[in-house]
């Protein structure tokens, strides 16, 4: 029995040690990503400073899981209204850190899982369409190596010269960041995506394995079955909570299956009802928070103000590089049932160019960056053709892979390079840990400061958080600021107090006075008396059923 294991394991390993190879140095390396972006030490979080904005929104809405208690579901930066993001990934690692798992771990592990996955699923999909290794192998370095053409920015900097390979590898800024910077180029290609937005590849990966169930039948010439059909559904059904626009997303690409395999419509059409049946409920539900009613037309992405035909070509040129040309190369030569394929992911291209979902219209990114992970693949085809031919198609196939992934590799060592910024987490910052063991879980603070707020970091809601993050999930930040300046002048007890019930407040934090928080701190201090005072900081905390008895 063993030699016949043995055997077996042999044959394993000699028909599939390249994938085993291969994908083992992709899982190295999405380990190193999400470890080296996010990490805890002592009480510490590590965050790297280009991730340290995005986390900030992030570890309240974990923390709110762990060690605070967000049911019914809100906003953690904007206390009182329901939630409108998609929480599923954070609740996850919320309830990994509440039974007992590190924070770093916590986060970390379904975020090395789901960009791993993200990778195995491209590699997958590739193989099962055109059986080439080349063209798997290419269709995952196309994915982590963006093709945009940014490199252009960066020598316009940094001219080529015997210095280059040194100014690359020190490299410590994305050559292009837009709209951020300006620049034509978006932010939204390289790396630091998937970073720092950790639920964006899992919901990537979930789509791939809703189409790899739904295409292998077609590619076997076989009907999907009715327990697959029903998986589609069920996967499809989870999508609301996890990730809204990938519910969407997923909903077209099959629609689409649907429509250009008639073999397989009735399965599917049974796979689109259950999605449908279970899924739009959620998002009718996650639509009564802020994010309601932000759908609207609007032609050109981020170049809408100057959208014309030279424009758009231009903009999309800049930003898939050689691949703008070699998709359609690489769909020309493709079998027809391989066509039909990538024509499903072609209506994301052109919702994400026509319509706005969302307060910000940068936010379309999504819509983009799973269909080029897509039709990457078909570049990579479109490689391993010229690789096929002789002397001068191998050297215009190592030259084209070249600049294919030169801009990712440009864009790859400011993610390497990047500084880490630490944030005290309790028992040793001495505030997070009194707010952790003094106040009840469900407690909402008025807070005077933003970002990483005590109150946040102990899981507790506050009143408003940095307000980029609730704008963009649709909350009305401007009424809620105003608010908040306004209380801090006022002088009446009682209206104070009216205020804080009104809002269900349960503690006022305060730190030091700034534009955004304009109290005075003589006022607080001649009249009420905090129940938590850092003598070292200033920080104080005033409970609401003191100060109003």
């Amino acid at each position: 029995m063993k030699r016949q294991e043995n055997n077996q394991l042999t044959k394993f390993w000699a028909k599939h040690q390249f994938e085993i190879i291969f994908l083992s140095i992709c899982f190295a390396f999405s380990w190193w990503l999400m470890w080296h972006t996010f990490t805890y030490h002592h009480s510490t979080m590590y965050i790297a400073a280009k991730a340290w904005s995005d986390f900030s929104a992030h570890i309240p809405l974990i923390r709110s899981f762990s060690w605070g208690k967000n049911f019914p579901l809100q906003d953690p930066l904007f206390a009182g209204e329901p939630t409108s993001y998609h929480f599923l990934f954070y609740f996850l690692v919320g309830m990994l850190e509440r039974f007992g798992l590190p924070l770093s771990l916590a986060l970390n592990l379904p975020s090395v899982l789901g960009f791993f996955g993200f990778l195995c699923l491209i590699y997958a999909i590739a193989q099962a369409l055109f059986k080439n290794r080349l063209t798997s192998v290419l269709s995952v370095f196309f994915l982590i190596f963006n093709g945009s053409l940014s490199f252009l920015e960066f020598f316009k900097t940094h001219p080529l010269s015997w210095q280059t390979p040194k100014e690359i590898i020190s490299n410590t800024a994305f050559p292009s960041f837009g709209p951020y910077d300006g620049k034509t180029v978006s932010a939204f290609w390289n790396l630091n995506i998937y970073t720092n937005q950790r639920h964006l590849a899992p919901a990537y990966a979930l789509i791939l394995i809703l189409c790899l169930l739904a295409i292998k039948p077609q590619l076997e010439k076989k009907v999907i079955s009715s327990k697959k059909a029903v998986t589609i559904g069920l996967l499809l059904a989870a999508f609301p909570f996890f990730h809204s626009a990938c519910f969407g997303m997923a909903m077209v690409i099959i629609g689409c299956f649907f429509l250009l395999f008639p073999r397989q419509r009735k399965p599917l059409f049974i796979a689109l009802a259950i999605g449908s049946l279970f899924g739009l409920p959620q998002l009718m539900m996650m639509q009564t928070g802020g994010g309601s009613n932000h759908f609207r037309f609007h032609p050109g992405y981020l170049i809408a103000d100057k959208l014309n035909f030279k424009n758009f070509f231009h903009y999309w040129i800049m930003n898939l590089g050689l691949a703008f040309f070699l998709i359609p190369l690489g769909f020309s030569k493709a079998r027809s049932l391989t066509k039909k394929f990538f024509l499903a992911f072609l209506p994301l291209f052109i919702i994400g160019n026509l319509f706005q979902f969302s307060p910000e219209i940068a936010a379309n990114h999504k819509f983009f960056n799973l269909p080029l992970a897509v039709a990457n693949i078909l570049v990579a085809y479109t490689i391993s053709l010229f690789w096929q031919k002789k002397i001068l198609g191998k050297l215009l196939a190592v030259t084209l892979t070249f600049f294919l992934i030169l801009s990712g590799l440009i864009d790859f060592f400011p993610i390497k390079n990047d500084r880490f910024i630490a944030i005290s987490d309790a028992p040793k910052n001495p505030d997070v840990l009194w707010i952790k063991k003094n106040t009840p879980p469900d407690s909402i603070f008025l807070n005077s400061s933003y970002l990483y707020h005590p109150a946040s970091l102990a899981g507790r809601r506050i009143f408003l958080g940095w307000p980029y993050f609730p704008w963009a999930g649709g909350y009305d930040t401007f009424k809620r600021s105003a608010q908040i300046k306004k209380f801090f002048k006022e002088k009446n007890k009682t209206a104070i107090c009216s205020f804080l019930f009104r809002h269900k407040l349960s503690f006022v934090a305060l730190d030091r006075p700034s534009k955004d928080f304009p109290f005075n701190p003589q006022f607080w201090q001649n009249n009420f008396s905090p129940v938590y005072q850092n003598r070292k900081t200033g920080f104080k905390i005033y409970k609401t059923a003191i100060l109003c008895r």
